[in-house]
């Protein structure tokens, strides 16, 4: 029996809160609209360049700017040079600010709410400045997403979605959804998913799903 009064856990409220934009319509609620599928958008390396910033961080700290080659197929920051160093720009604050946007992205994304309901999922928990940054980003370079779409997160696995689109397959190998690997220098040898080299790829795809229902 529970005392009166009783109250459920506020941690246990902010978690179900947290999962719930996420989630369909409670059972036995009809919904009042035909519901959209969903789609998870990673925003770094799919939506955001974060390639172009390093890239320009690497120039400033030595002087040189690297080949393609130099670094396709691993992570920027495993270059022989001091990778710690140029990682630890990530946790300063204006890192995410000013990315460049990626070619396409945002007519793509505008193309693609068209026909579903699409969330921005990025992690955002080790790196404390980036949610500040990462939202204001958004708001800027996306502002036809609403805020409430907009899900920073430490663990992807806890999304319910019908499509993933992210640029590390970790995240792809527990998503119950169709995942798609949007390529980058550190995923080129990964083929297990999916792949998509840039935004006509994405629409592409999903033009070829719409046609098969």
């Amino acid at each position: 029996m529970r005392e009166v009064g009783y109250s459920p856990p506020l941690f246990s409220l902010k978690f179900f809160c947290y999962l719930l934009p996420l989630r369909g319509h409670p059972k036995n609620q009809e919904p009042t609209a035909i519901m959209k599928k969903r789609i998870a958008l990673d925003m770094d390396q799919v939506i955001a360049n974060v390639l172009a910033k390093y890239l320009d961080i690497f120039e400033e700290m030595y002087g040189r700017r690297p080949k393609k080659e130099a670094y396709w197929g691993k992570k920027f920051y495993e270059l022989e040079e001091d990778a710690i160093a140029i990682r630890s720009h990530l946790f300063d604050k204006g890192f995410f600010r000013d990315l460049p946007v990626i070619e396409g992205s945002q007519e793509g994304v505008k193309a693609l709410m068209e026909h579903y309901d699409v969330y921005i999922t990025t992690a955002a928990q080790e790196f404390r400045n980036s949610f500040e940054d990462k939202y204001d980003w958004l708001r800027e370079h996306f502002p036809f997403i609403h805020w409430k779409q907009f899900i920073f997160c430490g663990d992807k696995s806890i999304f319910n979605a019908d499509y993933m689109i992210d640029d590390h397959a970790y995240n792809l190998e527990t998503f119950q959804g169709k995942g798609l690997l949007y390529t980058a220098s550190h995923n080129v040898h990964e083929t297990r998913f999916t792949r998509v080299n840039n935004w006509k790829e994405i629409l592409d795809f999903f033009e070829k799903e719409r046609s098969a229902e």
